[in-house]
């Protein structure tokens, strides 16, 4: 099976850092692509930014409320995601959860608490 183990969230200040990781584990033998999706209290999971491989090339999307400030990154060697979350504001706040697609399987990581407040 296929382990997914999140960090790095906490508690930062509007107009903060943080930088969250989700390394995989388990039965991989190629990962085709590799998200954040984000659960506010009261609203439905959204998706944050997802990257995915092509030959040389790492093509990303993000959703356009964190467009410019959220930066997804993979480390294909450690099948690590990273998501470098800039300018911070309190409507980011959420759990964040990992998410890595390997073939036609999604797989979930247990979520990270990010909270933005002064």
């Amino acid at each position: 099976q296929v382990q997914l183990v999140e960090s790095g969230g906490g508690l930062v200040q509007p107009g903060g850092s943080l930088r969250l990781s989700c390394a995989a584990s388990g039965s991989i033998f190629g990962i085709d692509a590799m998200g954040w999706y984000r659960q506010a209290p009261g609203k439905q999971r959204e998706l944050v930014a997802h990257i995915t491989r092509g030959g040389t090339t790492n093509y990303a999307n993000y959703a356009d409320s964190v467009k410019g400030r959220f930066t997804i990154s993979r480390d294909n060697a450690k099948n690590t995601a990273y998501l470098q979350i800039n300018s911070l504001k309190p409507e980011d706040t959420a759990v964040y959860f990992c998410v890595v697609r390997v073939g036609v399987r999604d797989y979930w990581g247990q979520g990270t608490q990010v909270t933005v407040s002064s």
